[in-house]
Parts: structure tokens; C-alpha cells; sequence
């Protein structure tokens, strides 16, 4: 069975900037393609980013592209959000979710092509 935990949330302002990370273990990390979503209070939970399984490939939403950069070090088993330019909108618990199956390169972005969860990390962002 495969445990996602994620760390690194807080309370910021606007234009703050945070890093997630996603501590896998459970299973050999390389061979699971990574995602982050979150969902803010009273939203359904949305995609965000994904990063294939060497990293070579990454998919954000519209919505953060060009502010959040998804990354991955296979050596230490874990995954990353860097979030630049925080807005209040962003505000949300973030989730890590993995997907197994999948060839090298290959992304998984939408919530039912992944198979196991983290609990999340509430980001806050106040105007």
C-alpha cells in the first residue's frame, strides 16, 4: 500500500510564495506518476499539476501555470509543489495523489486515474 503524506502548508499573504512536499513510501517511487489537487471550502476538489514518473513531463491547470512549478526527486522519494505569486483564491487543503501503471512518460491528470491519497495541507491565503 502506498502513504502520501504531504507538509509544508501555512497561512500567507498575497504574492507570498510556499513549497509543498509529498513524502511517498510504500513503493518503489519512480514507477508511480504524481499529481497535486486541492479543494477550496465549498468547491469540488480540482487538478493542479501532475509530473510523469522520470519527471520528464509535467501538466498544470490553467489556473496556476506560469506560478506553481511541480517537481520530483525519485532518489529521495518525494514530490514538490513551488507555489510563487500566492493569490487568495488559491486558498485550499492540497492534496498528493499517485497513479500507478502508467509508462514513463505518461501524465495522469484526471482524479480516477489515481489509485492512493494523501491527507492534505491547508493553504491560506489572505488578501
Amino acid at each position: 500500500q502506498v502513504q502520501l503524506v504531504e507538509s509544508g502548508g501555512g497561512l500567507l499573504q498575497t504574492g507570498g510564495s510556499l513549497r509543498l512536499s509529498c513524502a511517498a513510501s510504500g513503493r518503489t517511487f519512480s514507477s508511480l506518476a504524481m499529481g497535486w489537487f486541492r479543494q477550496a471550502p465549498g468547491k469540488e476538489r480540482e487538478f493542479v499539476a501532475a509530473i510523469s514518473r522520470a519527471g520528464a513531463s509535467r501538466h498544470y491547470a490553467d489556473s496556476v501555470r506560469d506560478r506553481f512549478t511541480i517537481s520530483r526527486d525519485n532518489a529521495k522519494n518525494r514530490m514538490f509543489l513551488q507555489m510563487n505569486n500566492l493569490k487568495p483564491e488559491d486558498t485550499a487543503v492540497y492534496y498528493c495523489a499517485a497513479a500507478e501503471g502508467r509508462s514513463p512518460y505518461s501524465i495522469a491528470w484526471q482524479q480516477r486515474e489515481f489509485d492512493h491519497w494523501g491527507q492534505g495541507t491547508q493553504v491560506t491565503v489572505s488578501s
